[in-house]
């Protein structure tokens, strides 16, 4: 296991829409540039942004406008959203969309008349979803890959993960140490400026809709670099994840569209429940509460005979679901269920973080020199993301994020890296490798015992419903978890070692679902993803956020208040969600 060397001007964590469109940004400012793009998969095959069904929110056409955009993404947040990102957001998206189309060569569907067809979201005022059929994110993903591959200056380290953040002795970033999952070989990547864009994915949930590669490893990072973390304890769950029993397909998705175009959820009485909960926006309601409201149903006993509700579109005529769903319809026949013709089971699904780093808006961290964009920064969606606003959010952030490094990297001599730092976490990352029994049981037990008792005390008690004797029985488990993890062994050597790079995995999960815990033990009050049975009223004070970042050896939390730059809340008492019995 060599420690290379590899020296840029720019390096790029993670090549999803966010990592992508920055390293676009920043090879077409200046070819002279030298820039490097990991990514833990294939480029283009691998993140969450190549799993976008949806589509994209931007703001074309009156009457929407980016005012009724800012709103709608603030009142579906909770009002604890970064104010000013959400506004770059909203500004930026439709400059983006074009760019998307005429710089980069994505195709969106068009209206008869020719312009982009826009389709209906939940959470939304206005029809402002720019699409491609339900399958938008391979449109994206395809392309930005394809102009990444056209790029000289652009070189792109596949099967590869940053194992630490690097500074240099006054505390700037200077890159990341990174291993080749393939070899088992650690490079040092010494960099003018570095940019987290991995990917949330919370995966240390048992059911969950993101990539299956993601495992908050950028949120990790950032932890161990002492910045600071907002919203963390923002999970959301997608409402209409598959229920295909003793399948791993299990929670993948069906897009917010069907809901959007008029498909109903029914319990296992055929009833139509979200009149229960939203009575006015009924299935099109945000997905934190249609979610909600379906754990309800499920969990006092009238939900499917999988453990699940129904969503059933088939009203809408075969024909129009087979030609604007096709996506949907192909993957629910992949497994014996017909979408066009009849109800399909679905339930919640852990889909997507809305917490993480923090950010300005020219993606700048509290480090020199060291940037996040995506689902690894906090602010933009507060306590809930309305569907499309995530892809935006990549795009929009990551090509601000390549501009803005460009400019920073200008006269920035290169950093000097510690060998001492990179050694030190060579030795922690390799630690596993060492362990006496050299298996994947020891003093700590089964590494994927370890891993199933993790998923099982999120999903069961920092999930869709929340009270404060389960956030500590879980905080004590994770102390468990965290033991276990410190003694267990895995098999084999360096090269091709999935136990091993599953133990690493499983040290970023465990590591981030403390974060996730102490933060929702910390709000108490139910807003937005975060529902707390013992607290379900929404404080009518002025909202606030939670903050998390390394204090000594361990996580601190504070409240810090929201900044009102642009929009100010109702100042009213509501509940949450309505608990309803039978």
């Amino acid at each position: 296991m060599s420690d290379d060397a590899l020296d840029l001007d720019i390096l790029i964590l993670g090549a999803g829409g966010a990592g992508l469109c920055a390293a676009l940004h920043a090879a077409d400012a200046s070819t002279s540039l030298r820039i490097g793009v990991v990514v833990k998969g294939l480029l283009g095959r691998a993140g969450c942004t190549r799993m976008v069904q949806g589509g994209y929110n931007a703001v074309f056409t009156p009457p929407d406008s980016l005012d009724a955009h800012l709103l709608d993404t603030l009142k579906g947040g909770g009002w604890i959203n970064d104010q000013e990102l959400v506004w770059t957001l909203v500004r930026e998206a439709p400059g983006r969309v074009l760019e998307l189309e005429s710089r980069y060569g994505c195709l969106f569907d068009r209206t008869p008349e020719g312009r982009i067809h826009q389709k209906p979201f939940a959470g939304q005022t206005h029809d402002r979803t720019i699409h491609k059929g339900d399958l938008t994110g391979i449109e994206i993903m395809n392309r930005l890959a394809e102009q990444v591959d056209a790029r000289a200056n652009i070189a792109v380290l596949e099967e590869t993960r940053a194992v630490e953040l690097l500074l240099d002795d006054a505390g700037r970033a200077a890159g990341a140490l990174v291993l080749d999952m393939r070899t088992g070989a650690f490079t040092t990547v010494r960099a003018r400026a570095t940019l987290l864009a991995m990917g949330g994915g919370p995966t240390m949930y048992r059911i969950f809709a993101c990539s299956a590669d993601k495992s908050s490893d950028g949120i990790a990072l950032a932890y161990r670099a002492g910045l600071a973390l907002r919203d963390m304890e923002m999970v959301q769950f997608h409402p209409t994840g598959l229920v295909i029993p003793g399948s791993l397909m299990t929670g993948a998705l069906l897009e917010e569209g069907l809901r959007g175009a008029g498909g109903h959820l029914r319990n296992r009485r055929g009833e139509r429940f979200m009149e229960r909960y939203d009575a006015a926006r009924m299935e099109r309601s945000t997905r934190d509460l249609v979610s909600r409201a379906s754990y309800l149903e499920i969990s006092e006993g009238r939900g499917t005979p999988n453990g699940g509700v129904w969503i059933d579109v088939s009203h809408l005529g075969a024909d129009v679901v087979e030609r604007n769903f096709r996506g949907m319809v192909k993957r629910c026949r992949d497994f014996g269920r017909d979408l066009a013709r009849g109800p399909v089971e679905v339930g919640p699904t852990t889909h997507f973080m809305m917490g993480g780093v923090v950010i300005d808006t020219a993606c700048r961290t509290a480090v020199d020199a060291l940037y996040a964009a995506g689902e690894d920064a906090g602010g933009v969606h507060g306590a809930n993301r309305l569907g499309g606003n995530g892809v935006a959010e990549s795009t929009v952030f990551g090509g601000i994020a390549g501009d803005v490094m460009v400019e920073a990297v200008v006269g920035r001599p290169a950093p000097r890296v510690s060998r001492a730092a990179a050694d030190q976490a060579i030795a922690r990352a390799t630690a596993p490798l060492a362990r006496a029994d050299g298996g994947t049981s020891g003093a700590g037990g089964d590494l994927y015992a370890l891993q199933r008792s993790l998923r099982d005390i999120m999903w069961e008690r920092v999930g869709l419903v929340r009270d404060g004797d389960g956030l500590n029985e879980a905080l004590r488990t994770i102390a468990r978890i965290e033991a276990g993890l410190a003694s267990v062994g895995v098999p084999g050597g360096p090269s091709f070692n999935i136990a091993w790079q599953d133990w690493l995995n499983l040290t970023s999960q465990v590591l981030v679902a403390r974060l996730i815990t102490m933060s929702a033990a910390e709000r108490r009050e139910s807003r937005g993803a975060h529902y707390r049975r013992d607290c379900p009223m929404t404080d009518p004070g002025p909202p606030y956020v939670v903050r998390v970042r390394r204090v000594g050896s361990g996580p601190g939390v504070t409240r810090e208040p929201v900044a009102l730059t642009r929009a100010t809340p109702p100042e009213t008492a509501t509940p949450a969600a309505v608990e309803t019995g039978d």
